[in-house]
């Protein structure tokens, strides 16, 4: 039924059908279960911009857009999460949803270049993170479930659905390469659709978090954990059909170890490359040099691979109304 929402080169042929009311309703009813549950939890929504300089981007500076903005390098924002972070002083927890934009060439059934990314960051801790994602996962599925109908049209499995609660499923990074030995993983890897896939089902096809991943492969904020420095507290959500569905981690707040970290990332590697420099992160290293900002946690969560996750569907373009890759602008 959902096979043809994977055309994207002509997106208008199937704009108007039922199918496309359908997941634009599921869509709108995700959103609003994670509003619910920021809104009990006293979380600020805020706007973050979208046009921003390396701050905007999420680990990978090859896959930003760049633009010319009156004469300075500029790009489109992967992410708001520095942004967030600097409001935590004043707001204590605040989120933002908005277009995450991924020069990503591949057009197939995982990458979009233009997705609605759900972002929250607050005081706190690595166990309370986990729980305010479980928190927002569960209120998104459970208003989901309000539309019966709507799903039961779709010939979705609501079962699987209802099954969704708290605690999730967890193991370490250093438990999932053990189970992964036989597909090649050695430690130090970075986990791939494939080992994602063959985790989840292992654990019985629910949601799955990995927590605490090598240092080296993560964003240059993600706080190292006091005990092994190697590794940082953070976690991916996996979900069935759509795998890595989250990440998350606790926040560097210390500034030496923070600018050390920028300094020797991949990522800065990568923007001196481009003609950027450190003085990109300048605002940001101030903020947190100032000494203002605690200990903060935050994730960003893909609504259309949660979309995915409730359709039951293996290609991420028929979770969207406006698919947008690399073969297709409208």
């Amino acid at each position: 039924m959902l096979e043809k929402l994977t055309i994207v080169k002509d997106r208008y042929k199937v704009l108007n059908t039922e199918e496309i009311r359908r997941i634009a309703t599921i869509e709108a009813a995700l959103l609003e279960g994670a509003r619910k549950y920021f809104r009990k939890n006293k979380f600020v929504e805020v706007v973050a911009p979208h046009l921003t300089r390396a701050t905007g981007a999420c680990e990978n500076i090859a896959t930003m857009f760049e633009t010319n903005y009156f004469g300075k390098r500029a790009y489109l924002s992967q992410t708001g999460q520095l942004y967030l972070e600097s409001l935590i002083p004043l707001l204590k927890k605040v989120w933002c949803i908005g277009p995450s934009f991924r020069a990503e060439p591949e057009a197939d059934n995982r990458h979009l270049t233009e997705f609605p990314l759900i972002e929250i960051e607050f005081e706190g801790d690595f166990k309370e993170l986990l729980k305010h994602i479980e928190g927002t996962v569960c209120s998104m599925i459970k208003e989901v479930l309000r539309y019966n109908k709507t799903l039961k049209k779709l010939r979705i499995n609501t079962e699987r659905l209802e099954k969704v609660k708290s605690p999730f499923n967890k193991i370490t990074y250093n438990e999932a390469v053990k189970r992964l030995e036989h597909m090649g993983v050695k430690w130090g890897d970075d986990l791939k659709s494939r080992h994602e896939n063959a985790l989840v089902e292992i654990f019985g096809n629910e949601p799955l978090f990995i927590t605490h991943f090598p240092k080296a492969i993560k964003f240059f904020n993600m706080r190292e954990n006091d005990s092994r420095p190697e590794i940082v507290n953070s976690t991916d959500l996996i979900l069935p059909f759509s795998g890595e569905v989250l990440g998350a981690a606790e926040r560097e707040h210390r500034y030496e170890k923070l600018k050390k970290r920028l300094e020797n990332s991949t990522m800065m590697k990568m923007l001196k490359e481009r003609g950027g420099s450190i003085e990109d992160f300048g605002w940001y290293l101030e903020h947190v040099r100032s000494g203002k900002i605690g200990l903060h946690s935050g994730f960003g969560l893909g609504l259309n691979r949660m979309t995915q996750f409730v359709l039951g569907v293996d290609d991420i373009r028929a979770s969207t109304v406006f698919p947008l890759n690399s073969e297709n602008l409208m």
